[in-house]
């Protein structure tokens, strides 16, 4: 668990009445376009009714018992998840499983579950320009656009307003994230100057030649393998350095940006987990999370 928790919009107790599920679900629809996600992919409600009013939300990045345990502690009527509950098809959810344990207990209680996924990384701004935000870095285009010219796309090429080294630029992310077991790495010269970087929230070593062809200093993203993170260094030439990070440290600050997204939708608080559901918790020293 880290310290830093974010409270948006106002207390649901009097004046106007609480936004409703369907309120909320259409303030999010509008900032990240479900017309955005991957064809694979699987966003929108999850459970819930739409006719419900919300006094409160919890913000997250992943819908396991920890956060739903949090969004009941809480008194949250709704949880906005980044990561789908259920990404590949399903005929059933028995709760004796342990996703169709949650979907029954959300019910049980009256919370509602939104997904925000690969929508959220698209939309501009996304899941990777609150990655950018954190770091310092002023966002100029997506590293993938949908299009040419589009502003819209995964990932994102930004500037530090002044170069540092790459050792510097590792410390200066590592300070912007929340804390994790395995942290933030680097691979690169620690003296190499950083001016440009791309940034993914999320597995993005897929981007690696996109980067590169780019033509950053730097690359942050999470989930790098150690073929294509090694194969990219050894490629001829100058190649971005590369930053990192678990998988759910990147795509942690898309969470505040949601908060603010919910806010504006009236008389409701809205409560960013402060729960760290990384799966990596133990080091090898001993130390724990």
């Amino acid at each position: 668990m880290f310290a830093t928790s974010l409270t948006s919009g106002t207390s649901g107790r009097g004046g106007p009445a609480s936004p409703s599920v369907a309120d909320i679900v259409a303030a999010l629809d509008t900032a990240y376009p479900r017309e955005l996600a991957e064809s694979w992919d699987a966003v929108g409600l999850v459970c819930g009714d739409p006719a419900d009013r919300v006094e409160r939300v919890l913000v997250c990045v992943d819908p396991v018992a920890a956060t739903v345990d949090e969004a009941l502690e809480i008194g949250a009527q709704l949880i906005v998840a980044h990561h789908p509950l259920m990404l590949r098809g399903v005929h059933g959810v028995p709760a004796d499983t342990s996703k169709g344990s949650l979907v029954h207990r959300m019910i049980r209680e009256g919370v509602a579950l939104f997904c925000a996924h690969t929508n959220a990384d698209s939309a501009n701004p996304g899941v990777s320009d609150a990655l950018a935000a954190v770091i310092g870095l002023d966002v100029r285009r997506p590293l993938v656009p949908h299009a040419d010219g589009a502003d819209t796309g995964l990932g994102r090429i930004g500037e530090l307003s002044e170069p540092e080294s790459f050792a510097t630029f590792v410390d200066r992310v590592g300070a912007a994230l929340p804390a994790t077991t395995p942290g933030v790495h680097g691979a690169g010269d620690p003296e190499r100057p950083i001016r440009t970087v791309a940034v993914s929230g999320g597995a993005g070593d897929g981007f690696l030649d996109t980067a590169t062809a780019a033509g950053v200093d730097a690359y942050v993203t999470a989930d790098l393998r150690h073929h294509p993170a090694g194969e990219h260094l050894e490629q001829p030439g100058t190649v971005p350095a590369l930053v990192g990070l678990t998988h759910w440290a990147s795509e942690w600050p898309w969470c505040g940006q949601a908060a603010e997204v919910i806010g504006g939708t009236g008389n409701v608080e809205v409560h960013v987990s402060t729960r760290c559901t990384d799966p990596w918790n133990v080091r090898a020293n001993g130390s724990t999370k």
